[in-house]
């Protein structure tokens, strides 16, 4: 069995309520990603897995069965930035030398959330 290898990190970004925000992370599951929230305010995630969340069950442990809720997370938090604060998140990633590689960023800003991997090629124009 093949093992993803994956690093995740995301820029700092400043919310509106620091303690709706743990309150929210709290209550997904972020594998083995670490998130915090500082006493100022800014949000950051980072760990060596693939930014995939999902809901939490009451024992703490990611209701798998209910799929991922990444975007559903992401639009819940883009509610709690602070105006003029973009949090992006990064994750590149590879299963031993297979093809695709992973590469996936999410951008949250202005209370939208943007969505960019390499499944999508555009010409160069000239």
């Amino acid at each position: 069995m093949a093992t993803l290898q994956a690093a995740t990190t995301s820029t700092g970004a400043f919310v509106s309520n620091p303690q709706a925000v743990r309150e929210l992370c709290e209550s997904y599951c972020f594998g083995t990603l670490d998130w915090e929230v500082t006493e100022d305010g800014e949000l950051t995630i980072w760990g060596n897995d693939d930014f995939e969340v999902y809901e939490a069950r009451e024992n703490g442990l990611p209701d798998y069965e209910g799929g991922i809720v990444t975007h559903e997370f992401l639009r819940e938090l883009a509610d709690h930035l602070e105006a003029d604060e973009e949090f992006d998140i990064q994750t590149a990633g590879f299963t031993k030398c297979r093809f695709p590689v992973l590469a996936k960023r999410y951008v949250v800003r202005d209370g939208e959330v943007l969505h960019a991997d390499l499944s999508s090629p555009d010409p160069i124009d000239e």
